[in-house]
């Protein structure tokens, strides 16, 4: 029988060469050093694994972009960084460093935006954690006109977000974005007329658990906006013709 071995990040390989080398120079000393280093590496790789995800194949869903468990749900005012107006839903979704810490795309669309800011190492279940720890916003917006805007939160192990998309870039839904390491936190702030299709306590999984459903609305409203355009432009071309036949 075949066996599919997990995808490991680059950092895990880079982190357990390092630890290897290191027992195989101090093992010719003392063996068990050389044992222990195996171990940790090991362990480090199993930190950095990076396993295949398959998105859901359903329409005008929004997914999970963390492993982990749902912090808390609710109604808020998004921070003023993000300058979003009005209320917008918030899930947070706590990460230990037992989960799979690659960061995967809640939607397909446009990365419009992406808002580095650093900070401190609070514990990333406080509530103060999404205001001075390290973050990084993400502002994605899809092909049916709805937005959203997920933040990555360095925890009080964790001391650095790895980002490998960039601003202009089209992703796909369940794409990889990047890690964080060593425990963490993702908040995504949703508009608030989506459904939420989770619950506090509930585990995720990246790419895969659906958080999320929205109406077509959001298509009918980007059809209007094209429609009143195409009209605006036929309007134009038709006083351009009446100019030319005076």
């Amino acid at each position: 029988m075949k066996i599919k071995l997990p995808y490991f990040d680059r950092d895990g390989w880079r982190a357990a060469f390092v630890i290897w080398l290191v027992a195989f120079v101090i093992g010719h000393v003392s063996e068990p050093v050389w044992w222990i280093g195996v171990a940790i590496g090991f362990a480090c790789l199993l930190f950095f694994r990076d396993p295949e995800r398959i998105p859901p194949s359903k329409s005008r869903v929004v997914v999970s972009p963390a492993d982990g468990i749902i912090l808390k749900i609710a109604d808020v005012e998004p921070p003023a960084e993000l300058e979003l107006k009005g209320k917008r839903k918030k899930i947070s979704i706590f990460m230990s460093v037992l989960n799979v810490h690659v960061n995967r795309t809640p939607i397909a669309g446009i990365v419009e935006k992406i808002l580095y800011v650093p900070g401190r190492f609070f514990n990333v279940t406080l509530d103060k954690a999404n205001e001075y720890n390290e973050r990084q916003a993400t502002f994605m917006k899809n092909e049916d006109g709805m937005e959203l805007v997920f933040v990555q939160i360095a925890g009080l192990i964790a001391r650095r977000i790895r980002c490998d998309i960039k601003e202009g870039e089209e992703l796909a839904r369940g794409q990889r974005v990047g890690i964080i390491r060593f425990g963490s936190r993702v908040d995504v702030y949703l508009p608030m007329d989506v459904s939420v299709l989770v619950e506090e306590g509930q585990i995720t999984v990246a790419g895969e658990t659906i958080l999320a459903n929205y109406s077509d609305s959001y298509d009918k409203s980007e059809n209007k906006k094209e429609k009143k355009s195409a009209d605006r432009n036929m309007k134009e071309k038709r006083n351009e013709k009446q100019k030319k036949i005076r």
